[in-house]
């Protein structure tokens, strides 16, 4: 018997939770393709390395971007090795709950869901990413109370209050863990006048980054190509520096969570002065997002303990239970 499966199909990272046996997949959301022959080379960490490094007729991409399918065969592609990669064959086609930002639209639910069932799924649902995350954090969201989450991922972030099992504030955006890193990328072009790669910018957001001053802050040395030159150079950066930076990002995600606030009910914003406000995705492991966001609610804001494993945690949840649940779903039938 086929397993249910869980997926995390994020821009950053793909996150697969098997049904009994929890998360049997975390890799990059990247591919490599070989653009003569179309071959896939790598898909995932290995993949990853590649970004930057290869000649000109392999690509190494992300297919999908803020959010949404960017290329659908290469999704496509890269959904159906991902289910091979955990035991997914023609004769075993489990049932796939896939998790969606809120933010993406009614066409983008159907590129998902046609593109896991092309891949091998038997049946493919979607759920909201803010409802999973809730859920795989262990907040009571079927009592009538506010419980509010902020997903900061690597396309997108969403801010969600949730109150007897459905959302009643949302605000998402397209700006994510990747906006951070681009900003990154144009400052230090801007101001040093040296050009550094992709992943060079998220070294330097993971060692020295920050939306908020915070202890014991050290330098980094950072090496890039000069473009006046065109040599290698070296500069060594500060988290100061970088917290410039970075602003313009870090205010959009603040903005929208202010916004979703705004948004609730009365009776449900008092219920986070008591509830707090839990901080999930990856990008919420920015270094001293949790202190900017505290500062400027006014509310206790809280990391969860594995902030990038939550959202399919909660959907892993959501298909031990698979029919009961369904109502929670968002598949086609309920657009």
């Amino acid at each position: 018997m086929a397993r249910d499966l869980a997926i995390d199909l994020g821009t950053a990272n793909t996150l697969v939770y098997a049904r009994g046996e929890g998360v049997v997949l975390n890799e990059p959301s990247v591919i490599a393709l070989n653009s003569q022959s179309n071959d896939v080379l790598a898909i995932g960490s290995d993949a990853w390395k590649m970004i930057g490094r290869t000649p000109s007729h392999i690509v190494a991409v992300r297919p999908l971007r803020k959010g949404a399918i960017t290329d659908f065969d290469v999704t496509q592609r890269m959904i159906k090795l991902v289910l091979e990669r955990v035991g997914v064959s023609r004769f075993n086609r489990p049932r796939v709950v896939i998790c969606v930002p809120s933010a993406i639209t009614a066409v983008e639910r159907r590129a998902v869901t046609e593109a896991a069932r092309r891949a091998g799924a038997s049946d493919a649902q979607l759920i909201e990413q803010p409802v999973a995350a809730a859920i795989g954090a262990n907040l009571p969201i079927n009592e009538p109370l506010g419980n509010m989450v902020v997903d900061v991922g690597g396309g997108t972030s969403e801010s969600a209050i949730l109150s007897l099992g459905g959302v009643v504030a949302l605000e998402a955006i397209r700006v994510g863990s990747f906006d951070i890193d681009a900003a990154i990328q144009s400052w230090v072009r801007r101001e040093y006048g040296i050009a550094i790669g992709e992943r060079t910018a998220e070294d330097i957001k993971l060692t020295i980054g920050s939306a908020a001053e915070t202890p014991n802050e050290v330098r980094a040395e950072v090496r890039g190509r000069e473009l006046m030159s065109g040599l290698p150079k070296t500069i060594v950066l500060a988290p100061e520096e970088i917290r410039v930076a970075i602003d313009e990002p870090v205010s959009a995600i603040v903005d929208s969570v202010l916004s979703c606030i705004a948004q609730a009910p009365p009776e449900l914003s008092q219920d986070l002065i008591t509830q707090g406000i839990h901080l999930v995705g990856g990008g919420g492991m920015l270094r001293g997002l949790d202190i900017r966001l505290q500062a400027e609610t006014k509310v206790e804001v809280r990391t969860v303990e594995t902030p990038l494993e939550c959202v399919v945690h909660g959907a892993g949840r959501c298909i031990e239970s698979f029919e009961a649940l369904k109502v929670m779903f968002l598949g086609d039938q309920h657009r």
